[in-house]
């Protein structure tokens, strides 16, 4: 990449797959033939590879954004055109999208990142079978002398 625009967009994907394919024990090939081969064996797997996927498809879209912003430049006297201004907005949304994306595929390899505590036990929940019906099939039981409860109107005066 030419010098003004940092390398560390690259690094970012780079840094990332190394930690993927760490964590997994493969590399990104034989990470995304496995979850194709069996997508719901690991879903944590199969969420890293989409969102990893997704990751790079956010650098290679900034990277075009940056190499037409940077073209737009060399061609700009000392003020900036309204094109060459939208390029730079375009690189700014990009860089956003590409680190919203890092910050998933970081989340989700971070066994301790907030939430995943909670998403655990759900998943969890999920997995055991019930034991009831999931919620109540009868009325519930009144005492004795206890009155049914009458709707009301808006105004506060019971439906008939």
């Amino acid at each position: 990449m030419p010098d003004g625009i940092s390398d560390d967009a690259e690094d970012v994907v780079g840094v990332l797959t190394e930690r993927i394919e760490a964590r997994f024990a493969m590399d990104m090939d034989q990470l995304k033939a496995a979850v194709a081969a069996a997508p719901t064996a690991n879903p944590d797997a199969t969420d890293v590879v989409r969102w990893h996927s997704l990751l790079v498809d956010a650098q290679s879209v900034l990277d075009r954004a940056e190499d037409d912003l940077l073209a737009a430049l060399d061609t700009q006297s000392s003020a900036i055109d309204d094109p060459t201004m939208d390029l730079a907005h375009r690189v700014n949304a990009a860089v956003t999208a590409r680190d919203g994306r890092a910050l998933v595929v970081r989340w989700l390899l971070d066994p301790d990142a907030p939430g995943k505590k909670d998403l655990a036990s759900q998943r969890l929940a999920g997995l055991r079978p019930r034991t009831g019906p999931a919620v109540q099939t009868s009325a519930p039981h009144r005492p004795a002398g206890t009155p049914a409860s009458t709707s009301t109107s808006r105004a506060g005066r019971p439906v008939q």
